[in-house]
């Protein structure tokens, strides 16, 4: 690392901290510069804490030991790597990456390994778990301190695998740099955080870097491998991007691990699994085609990282569903609600293409927008509901500082002249949905899926949507 040292002396380092409000005493601060915050005037503060040194890009006025870097975020992965001795390169780091599917692949993963004995570790969009032992995560993705970390404590707690969400935004901040990924995983490409990423092609660009970071060099003892969707069109470029070795997955284009003969109904999916070895029947309580893509990227993961075929199938027939994602709410009502994540146009296209493939009456569609987000995709999220569905309520997700009225405004642009219902309330438009409900009806709850909470304006208030809706139709069991 580059870098010019003031105030030069050797003062003992506890742990790494980037928020000063967190800064203990012994802790070497790293200065970051962000929209809201600038760490570099934060530093008399720490010193008063107890920081013992201080890591930044501009010279800052305290008498304890400061090292000059062009880049703090740079410095701070190196920094949390070494800290932490490298525990990335003690066990095997699979990465996933994509606009939709990492939660879910993550979390099938994990069961995958578990059920061949593997200690397992996960961190993502949920929560971070260590051998089924829960932890909170701020992030999807998190900085590299927390990341080193963490991984330092799994490897204190002798885990074998790891599994991690791998944010664009992450890889394209430098959160990630010093993880060694043994795999990477691509599940899809779809418009989403357009309002970071400007274009697609930054956006795919950003993705491609977790294939990049594999490495350019062929280890026998340490194999890099990436996993890559056949059948989305950004896996030409992505190939292009990495020097690993390749195995690709998908059920319209020829791939090393297939699905075929896909057939879908509300109580679960058949298929036929062709790997390099054999092929398998496959019957899982898992819903769709996108999760069939889901078990397609895991397997192939679970392939490449030595795990038995046979028992992989074996896992997935008997696999449950990941909370919030096509999560059915009964309450013996005589119709369906189902609560999903979808967020982005493809993933609800995929959720509403794969309920219209088993539903017997009507379809609605409760949808929002996030606020201070991607405006391009609103217009293009409400057309999708309308062409999918018979009764579309567009409302509320989380607005934060945007106004909800024009965020709906965005929404209704792309369906002029058509029927739908705009209710600001999230929690009266998933009311109003479930009172106009059917026997047969199916109900789909977007874009909030798992969160248990709702920004508005600078606060954030408690809301499940799979609560809202178990109340609404107790509420109407009881009339």
């Amino acid at each position: 690392m580059v870098y010019e040292l003031h105030n030069e002396s050797d003062p003992e380092i506890t742990n790494i901290e980037m928020d000063s409000r967190k800064v203990e005493k012994g802790n070497l601060f790293i200065c970051i510069s962000g929209e809201n915050f600038d760490g570099h005037n934060y530093v008399g503060d720490v010193v008063a804490k107890g920081a013992t040194a201080i890591v930044a890009e501009r010279m800052v006025d305290t008498t304890v030991p400061v090292i000059l870097v062009s880049d703090s975020r740079h410095a701070m992965a190196i920094l949390s790597d070494e800290f932490y001795d490298q525990p990335t390169h003690k066990l095997q780091l699979i990465g996933v990456t994509g606009t939709n599917g990492k939660t879910t692949v993550t979390h099938i993963m994990d069961t995958l390994f578990q059920n061949q004995e593997k200690r397992t570790g996960v961190i993502g969009t949920i929560e971070m778990r260590i051998n089924n032992q829960k932890y909170p995560v701020a992030n999807t993705t998190p900085e590299a301190p927390f990341l080193q970390k963490s991984f330092a404590k799994m490897v204190d707690e002798q885990v074998d695998s790891a599994f991690m969400e791998v944010s664009s935004h992450a890889l394209e901040m430098g959160r990630v740099r010093g993880c060694d990924y043994d795999i990477a995983v691509f599940t899809n490409l779809s418009q989403d955080h357009l309002d970071y990423h400007e274009t697609m092609e930054k956006y795919l660009h950003a993705k491609g870097l977790l294939f990049s970071q594999l490495g350019n060099t062929y280890d026998k003892k340490k194999q890099k491998l990436a996993i890559l969707n056949a059948d989305d069109s950004a896996t030409t470029e992505l190939k292009k991007m990495t020097a690993a070795q390749v195995m690709t997955y998908g059920i319209q284009n020829v791939s090393d691990i297939m699905a075929k003969d896909i057939k879908i109904s509300g109580k679960g999916t058949e298929f036929k699994l062709k790997t390099l070895k054999g092929m398998y029947d496959v019957k899982m309580k898992l819903v769709g085609k996108f999760s069939v893509y889901n078990i397609l990227a895991s397997f192939s993961a679970g392939i490449a990282a030595g795990l038995d075929e046979h028992k992989m199938v074996e896992t997935i027939e008997h696999l449950d569903g990941v909370p919030g994602r096509f999560e059915v709410i009964d309450e013996g009502q005589p119709f369906t609600v189902i609560v999903d994540y979808a967020h982005t146009p493809d993933s609800l296209e995929n959720v509403l293409t794969t309920i219209g493939e088993f539903s017997e009456g009507d379809v609605q569609v409760i949808v929002g927008c996030g606020g201070n987000r991607d405006r391009t995709k609103r217009p293009i999220m409400a057309q999708i509901a309308v062409a999918n569905s018979d009764y579309a309520i567009f409302t509320s997700d989380n607005p934060r500082t945007e106004s909800p009225e024009q965020i709906l405004a965005d929404m209704e642009s792309g369906v002029e002249d058509q029927s739908f219902t705009s209710i600001t309330d999230r929690k009266q438009a998933i009311e109003t949905a479930i009172r106009k409900a059917k026997a047969n009806d199916i109900i789909l709850i977007a874009g909030k899926g798992h969160e248990t909470y709702q920004i508005i304006g600078d606060k954030t208030f408690d809301f499940d949507d799979r609560e809202v809706a178990r109340q609404a139709i107790l509420q109407q069991n009881h009339r």
